[in-house]
Order: C-alpha cells, then structure tokens, then sequence
C-alpha cells in the first residue's frame, strides 16, 4: 500500500512548479488532490505567471496517477474563496488529511527600492495567505481526528535573502507561524511543519527573474555570495523539495511537529 492510500491532501500554487511537483508526488503516494492557484498575473514579479492552461496541466498529470483532481483557480488572499474550496473536498472527498501552503511571490530588490505596495504584496500572500489555507482546512483536519499541516518557508526563513527585505520577512514569519499552529493544534493530533527550500528550477526563475537578482547583487557585491551550497549541485529539482513534503506528510514524520526542515544544500550556513 502506498504511504499516503485513501488521503486527501490541499496544495496551494498548485498550477505548477514546486506546487505541481507536490500534487504529483502525493498523488503517486495514493493521496486525492484539492488544488487552489491564482492563475493570472502576479503584482510586480518580474517572472512569468501561472495560467489556466498550467492548472489544467496539473490536473491531468493527477489524473495520470490514478488519483481525483479538483483544482481551482483562486486566490489565497481570498478566506471566503478557501473556505469554500475546503468545504468542497470534505463533500466530495470525505475530508482533509494534509495540507501544503505553498503559495508565494519574490520579487528581488534593494531595501531602498521597496516599496509600500511591494512589501504589502509579500505580507498579503506569503503571510496572511498561509494563515488563510491554515484556517480555512484545520477544521477538517481536526473533524478528522488529526493530519499533517506543511507550509513552505525558504532559506529565507533562516537566514536571509540579500535584496530581498520583504520576501525574507515573510518567510521569517512562516517559520514562526509553523511553531505557533503546532503548538495549539498538537491537542487534535495535528502536526504542522515546514520546508525551507533555497534555490529551485522552478518558472520562478523565468523572464527577467535571473536578470533582476544580478542586479541586485551589483548593489553590494560582498552579500551575492550568501547562499552558496556545499554541495557541487547548486540548484534543487522541485522533486527534491516534494521529497521532503511527502515525508511529512506520512506517518513516517508521526512524531515531528514544530520543526523546520531544510532542502537546500547547505546554503543556510553559508
């Protein structure tokens, strides 16, 4: 039997990239799929954004696994819109059992070229909108009698990511918000964790992303090097990263809770 058999897992940034790779990881696990991503242009990235043709993509590979899809676009700042998308999996599903905040948007740029509307973007969806897939989907994993919560932080959640004030805020504050969910949520036998990628081949990096971080690293040089794995493979596939989320997700991790799991070479020391 597969880790995950009989499962229903809530991913959201599901229309590609680490998201995808999560669905399909979890699917091949033997977990159903519930799915939420924007799907439309991001505010001021300089990446290109999902699209509805990602989602439909996402869907299919689900499908391809032998498992049920029911993604969605919408969007994570929306309470009302995940509620309603929780509510949907416990009818059709029969519940919730894992949950992968994933969603999030970085857009580099030196502290002083931050602007108001930047940093709201980064607080908006890299934190209220985890906050908003935690509320929303806890209650099903408590009627459920238990489950596994896992948010996606960063490097960033560590340590820091130069030219990046907002984006490491946020994900600062992920990290803290996976340590005050697991300490109220233990009581229902739900653990909540999180994942700290550093770099990941990933859409994110498509566009003018690349150019946009050189940039930035032109600022101050001496900062760029920070970050630098160990290891000779400098950037992680979104499998490597899916690796980490689907052991979490199982009852192999059965008695972790509160810890901050890093998959990123060893660049958090560097």
């Amino acid at each position: 039997m597969s880790r995950l058999e009989s499962k229903v897992a809530f991913i959201t940034g599901v229309a590609r990239g680490q998201g995808r790779a999560h669905a399909v990881r979890l699917a091949r696990e033997g977990a159903d799929i519930v799915g939420l991503d924007l799907a439309a242009p991001l505010p001021g990235v300089p990446y290109e954004s999902a699209t509805p043709a990602d989602l439909a993509e996402t869907t299919a590979l689900v499908e391809a696994e032998g498992r049920k899809a029911i993604l969605r676009q919408g969007d994570v700042r929306d309470l009302d819109a995940l509620k309603a998308l929780a509510a949907e999996a416990v009818n059709q599903l029969g519940g919730l059992d894992i949950v992968v905040a994933n969603a999030g948007i970085c857009i580099p740029a030196t502290w002083d070229e931050s602007t108001p509307a930047m940093f709201a973007d980064h607080m908006d969806i890299n934190v209220t909108g985890v906050w908003n897939t935690v509320m929303a989907t806890a209650p099903a994993l408590v009627e459920r009698g238990g489950g596994s919560i896992i948010l996606i932080s960063s490097y960033a959640g560590k340590k820091v990511q130069p030219f990046m004030v907002h984006y490491t805020t946020s994900k600062h504050a992920v990290t803290g918000m996976t340590r005050a969910f697991a300490a109220e949520l233990g009581a229902h036998n739900i653990r909540v964790n999180s994942v700290h990628p550093g770099a990941v081949a990933t859409p994110m990096g498509s566009g003018d992303m690349v150019a946009r971080i050189e940039e930035t690293n032109a600022a101050n040089p001496r900062l760029a090097v920070m970050g630098t794995p160990f290891l000779n493979q400098y950037v992680a596939e979104p499998e490597e990263i899916s690796n980490a989320v689907a052991f979490l997700a199982s009852d192999e991790s059965s008695f972790m809770t509160a810890e901050h799991v890093s998959v990123d070479g060893g660049a958090q020391y560097f």
